[in-house]
């Protein structure tokens, strides 16, 4: 949490610190200080501060003993120009751990500041209007990004793609409700025809608004893209699952023997392939009643994953196969006794490679299918679920003959529109989405 003090009547945030680099040992360490008390407290280390955005070099110094800390680079940034919208001011030192930790230490001791909590960075670019909270969201996206495709959506959310379509939302709902309350003045003059005119023309704009916010709506999750597409590899016992599993791996994340039943649970793997994040599943294999309790057990839970699956990988007999979607898999093709002309879509075998590439390239157009190609950014729950609430309001807005009923509405999906972009938003969700943050964040 912040604390606030009052210097001259104004309630000032107290000036905070942090390491917002790597940690050390490492060439460059940077230390951030934001806050009104950062060119004092490196004017009391360094002695003078260079100009704003000219990094300079100093002699970095303990103040109560005058010992020498480090050589270092001063950046300095005015509030009008800081990522937080507060005087900012950048150590660039060496990497050491004894060096950081020295400067952080007397950095403790100056009047007037703190350590950073985790993401104090980014809440107070946020709160000063640096940054609203999808660009925020990116951000977080971007620190966690392991694939290319993670890092690309980040970016654009990061960038302000979806803050801009927000705003031309807004925009336009913003130009249905100045109609609605034209209209409402028509109705206070008697002017019929002008009232029904002017709902005409708020109707139509609101119509194509609806429309565009349900194709958002109707993309896919980014969930799916942060967490990984869910490739559920299932079939009867012994028939390469956990094989299968650690080749696309490249590890032996599951134990293979011989033995029928040695997977009794799901073992999920995160993996990129491709540049796309999967999070790989293998499940327990399905053979008769016979079966003890345990690997019923492990059989339901397939199940489960089966339903569960973006992708579901079926190593067993075509006709058995649990969903239409399923790609058949006929494995072990190295082996004499299987048949190649038995019905799949790809024959494999792990232990030679033959028909992995194909495999791979049968997953790739899979995901092409499951991610977005034509948009550069992905809606989270929270997002999907504040910009739902506006297209709710914009439909219930619609469904009504009475343009008072219109205009309420109407300001229900511009308050939802507000709580996308951090405009009206609750402290707990805050707390939440910034406590995920690193602290020089």
């Amino acid at each position: 949490m912040d604390r606030k003090a009052f210097m001259g009547g104004e309630e000032v945030q107290d000036t905070i610190f942090a390491l917002s680099s790597g940690s050390p040992p490492a060439a460059i360490a940077i230390i951030r200080i934001s806050g009104a008390a950062a060119d004092p407290a490196v004017e009391g280390l360094c002695g003078t501060l260079p100009p704003e955005r000219r990094a300079s070099l100093r002699s970095l110094r303990d103040p109560e003993d005058g010992s020498l800390l480090d050589e270092v680079l001063v950046l300095r940034f005015g509030a009008e120009r800081s990522i937080t919208g507060e005087p900012l001011v950048e150590l660039h030192c060496h990497g050491g751990r004894a060096v950081v930790a020295a400067v952080l230490d007397v950095l403790g001791r100056r009047p007037g500041l703190r350590p950073a909590q985790p993401g104090e960075f980014t809440r107070r670019a946020l709160e000063n209007g640096r940054m609203d909270l999808n660009a925020v969201e990116g951000l977080s996206d971007l620190l966690r990004a392991e694939t290319e495709a993670q890092r690309r959506a980040a970016m654009a959310m990061y960038g302000g793609a979806f803050t801009a379509r927000v705003e031309d939302f807004q925009k336009r709902t913003l130009t249905g409700a100045a109609l609605i309350e034209a209209a409402l003045d028509f109705a206070d003059e008697d002017d019929v025809g002008g009232e029904e005119t002017t709902i005409s023309q708020a109707r139509h704009i609101l119509t194509a608004l609806r429309e565009d916010m349900a194709t958002d709506l109707a993309a896919p999750p980014a969930e799916r893209l942060r967490e990984g597409i869910r490739l559920v590899i299932a079939g009867p016992v012994n028939s390469g699952k956990s094989s299968l599993l650690n080749r696309l791996a490249g590890w032996e994340a599951a134990i293979v023997t011989d033995i029928e039943g040695t997977t009794r649970d799901r073992i999920e793997v995160p993996v990129a392939l491709g540049g796309t994040a999967w999070l790989l599943t293998d499940t327990a294999g399905f053979r008769d009643a016979s079966a003890d309790v345990v690997e019923r057990i492990g059989m339901d839970r397939a199940r489960e994953a089966i339903e569960a699956a973006d992708v579901l990988l079926w190593l067993g007999e075509p006709i058995e196969v649990p969903r239409n979607d399923a790609i058949r898999i006929l494995s072990r093709i190295d082996r004499e006794d299987v048949a190649r002309d038995c019905p799949h879509d790809v024959a494999i075998s792990v232990k030679t490679g033959e028909g992995m590439d194909a495999l791979l390239a049968l997953l790739t157009q899979r995901a092409a299918g499951l991610l977005p190609q034509d948009r550069s950014y992905l809606l989270s729950d929270r997002q999907r679920t504040e910009l739902g609430a506006a297209a709710e309001a914009v439909h219930a807005a619609l469904e009504q003959r009475n343009p008072l009923l219109m205009a309420e509405h109407v300001r229900d999906a511009l308050t939802a529109f507000d709580r996308l972009t951090g405009r009206a938003s609750t402290e707990h969700m805050l707390d939440s989405l910034f406590g995920g943050f690193c602290i020089g964040k």
